[in-house]
């Protein structure tokens, strides 16, 4: 009884271990890769699987999910031969586990040294300036390279994506120099163009200030104007229709001589000859009236001069020809001094 016992147990262990290699599970997006006696026969899908125990064998399970791998920093030298420090990161996922597992001992490695190799043929072309300014351009160049040469490897680059580009320490310095000196620069332009658009709306709010001033002054000109009209018109009508003769005229005219005095350069009156007419008959009424004998009105020229002197007031000269002589008190003779007669001043006021 002992060796059949013994047999059945083997024989259930073995029938345990058999059933236990038999089912496979594999998870969501998994896949494995299974060999029978060392060659490729199949592979296993998400899901319950059944494989022939002591002969089928699960090489690998495959992640077919979308993989993130960065990769440290590497030296790579630019165009202008500078050496800058480029992070980079690779998002990839397989597409075909088989080509995966058979045509590449490990795609991970394969995939650093595939973007290191294309990252330094891509900067050796361009300069440093370039290269901090065309990520874009490097991360398609990239992935167009690591496409085509992983897609044999049944491998899919989605992304890749520069995490960081180091210059040397002095290029970093020069270039924050450089760029203070340019924000500065936009400053000092938008500076520029602020206190330019404030000049431009202040000279236009004094032009249209002084417009509307000069309007404003040139309307009150005018009003001036049409009121010293009216009043001219107003008095002209007065003076027709009161019919004044020549004596008031002359009277007025006399009365506006002081105005005419108040300058300094006013040397000179011009009396016209219609008012020497009107100034005889004013002389012939006063010397009707107080009986003199001053004719010098009546003989006024029609066009008479009289000079003024520095206070504005009239003075007369003294008769042309010989003066008389006068005798001092020793009797001897001397010329007559005529005294120069003058005429008060008349005020304005």
């Amino acid at each position: 009884m002992e060796p059949v016992l013994i047999v059945l147990v083997v024989l259930v262990v073995v029938a345990f271990i058999a059933l236990i290699k038999t089912i496979q599970v594999i998870p969501q997006a998994s896949a494995a890769i299974v060999e029978r006696f060392g060659r490729y026969t199949r592979t296993l899908s998400a899901g319950l699987n059944i494989v022939v125990p002591f002969i089928d064998n699960v090489r690998n399970r495959i992640d077919l999910r979308e993989q993130v791998v960065p990769f440290p920093p590497q030296p790579v030298i630019t165009q202008d031969n500078l050496v800058v420090n480029i992070d980079t990161v690779i998002y990839y996922q397989v597409t075909d586990p088989r080509a995966a597992t058979y045509e590449v001992a490990s795609y991970i490695q394969a995939i650093e040294q595939l973007t290191v190799t294309t990252l330094r043929n891509i900067i050796g072309s361009m300069d440093l300036e370039s290269t901090l300014t065309s990520r874009e351009v490097i991360n398609a160049g990239l992935r167009g390279v690591l496409d085509e040469a992983t897609g044999k490897w049944g491998i899919r680059v989605n992304r890749v994506e520069l995490k960081a580009i180091e210059p040397p320490t002095s290029i970093q310095d020069s270039m924050e120099k450089q760029m203070r000196a340019d924000r500065d620069k936009r400053a000092a332009i938008l500076t520029a163009e602020g206190a330019r658009q404030a000049a431009i709306l202040r000279a236009e709010g004094e032009k249209q200030a002084e417009v509307l001033k000069a309007e404003g002054e040139a309307q009150a000109a005018v009003l001036r104007a049409d009121g010293e009209a009216a009043a001219i018109r107003t008095v002209f009508e007065a003076i027709h229709d009161g019919d004044a003769d020549q004596k008031l005229l002359a009277y007025q005219y006399l009365q506006t001589l002081p105005e005419l005095a108040k300058g300094d350069s006013n040397k000179l009156w011009i009396i016209p000859s219609e008012v020497g007419d009107a100034l005889k008959g004013l002389g012939g009424a006063f010397t009707g009236l107080t009986g003199g004998a001053n004719g010098a009105a009546a003989a006024a020229p029609t066009a008479t001069q009289v000079p003024l002197d520095g206070a504005g007031r009239q003075s007369v000269p003294p008769p042309a020809g010989p003066r008389p002589l006068d005798t001092d008190t020793k009797g001897a003779a001397r010329p007559r001094v005529e005294p120069t007669r003058e005429y008060p001043k008349i005020d304005p006021e």
